[in-house]
């Protein structure tokens, strides 16, 4: 279980943190601090950062200084120092601080990636053909302290299959370092999660996907969190943010070529090493594939960016977690706002989009 002691030992990390900012300070608008829980900049990020190029940000008032800080835990104490405005918040790491009574004056407000986004995969030709026939095998994870980690035990519990005894865990890296490590046999399945899959087919490497287990828990959304002082200090910004990133997510899902041509166009050095030009779009293309469809909320009549506090109380039983008020975890205030705008001008500048 994460802990306030794992959190500050994390804070030592931050003094490594990446800075990547998309343009710096431009003259008038102000500079938002965001903190990804990565170790570098990558194609999962695309509908957080693409509001940059696309003058979504600037037409709010700001700039984005993206930064990539090293793990979530790292994140959970930047936002809580104050060394970022807004960070990627995750249940995984969040839930345990709430069910210990330690989490911070800290809220979720908007959800930009929606459940589900991990699978378990092993080479093609594998005896293992399910989630079940997992028990008495080695599965590997990117590190411990990647999602996949979390949510792959909490799915293999949810069918009866001990976590702690039943499998081997092994970190074995990420991207095509991963995909590696199950071609050679170094592990017997790999849980990861929907763009790290893309970056390891992007790389040649045949993957088989286990089918996904009846009755797949809806946990792992990933989230917007910002202090409660900067929600109501600088609501405006929040506010703007929340909706660079709808409209962002609203042009991916409208021409994801071009929203890739925008992200590449930003940070060029994403790119797979050695392609370039069309050769680089399609081999993003493909490692964002699955994730773009989990920008809109899986319920029905529910605006993009609102929360479902069901996957809180889920993950939360699933754990065994006594969750105090999850009022003081997130809140839907500003989704309203956030949807004002017109998304079908934004999906006609995504099919007339020319990077």
């Amino acid at each position: 279980m994460i802990t306030r002691r794992h959190l500050m030992a994390a804070g030592g990390a931050l003094a490594g943190a990446a800075a990547f900012g998309g343009t710096g300070t431009a003259a008038g608008l102000k500079q938002l601090r965001v903190g990804f829980g990565q170790k570098a900049i990558s194609a999962n990020l695309i509908n957080l950062l693409i509001g940059e190029t696309l003058g979504y940000n600037a037409a709010e008032g700001f700039t984005v200084k993206g930064m990539a800080i090293g793990g979530n835990a790292n994140v959970q104490v930047a936002v809580e120092r104050g060394d970022v405005d807004i960070g990627v918040g995750v249940p995984s790491f969040g839930l345990p601080l709430l069910a210990k009574g330690q989490w911070g004056k800290m809220l979720n407000f908007y959800e930009y990636t929606y459940p589900y986004k991990w699978d378990v995969a092993v080479k093609p030709g594998s005896k293992i053909k399910s989630y079940q026939d997992l028990k008495g095998h080695n599965i590997g994870v990117s590190d411990f302290g990647g999602t996949e980690y979390p949510v792959t035990k909490n799915v293999l519990r949810s069918i009866g299959i001990d976590p702690e005894r039943d499998v081997k865990w092994t970190a074995v890296g990420n991207g095509s370092q991963a995909g590696v490590a199950l071609e050679r046999g170094a592990i017997d399945a790999l849980a990861y999660y929907d763009t790290g899959f893309g970056q390891i087919e992007a790389a040649g490497i045949k993957l088989a996907f286990l089918p996904r287990p009846a009755h797949l828990p809806m946990i792992g959304g990933q989230f917007l969190m910002a202090k409660d002082e900067f929600l109501a200090k600088d609501k405006a910004l929040a506010v703007g943010y929340g909706r660079s990133v709808a409209k962002a997510s609203v042009f991916i899902l409208a021409n994801p070529t071009a929203g890739v041509e925008a992200f590449l166009k930003m940070y060029p050095e994403t790119a797979p090493r050695g392609s370039s030009g069309a050769a680089a779009v399609t081999a993003m293309m493909t490692e964002i594939s699955r994730r773009i469809r989990l920008y809109e909320p899986p319920y029905a009549g529910a605006k993009m960016g609102s929360i479902n506090p069901v996957e809180f109380t889920t993950e939360a039983k699933m754990n065994n977690y006594k969750l105090g008020d999850l009022k003081t975890y997130y809140t839907n205030d500003l989704i309203a706002a956030i949807n004002d705008f017109d998304a079908a001008k934004i999906q006609a500048q995504a099919k007339a989009y020319k990077a």
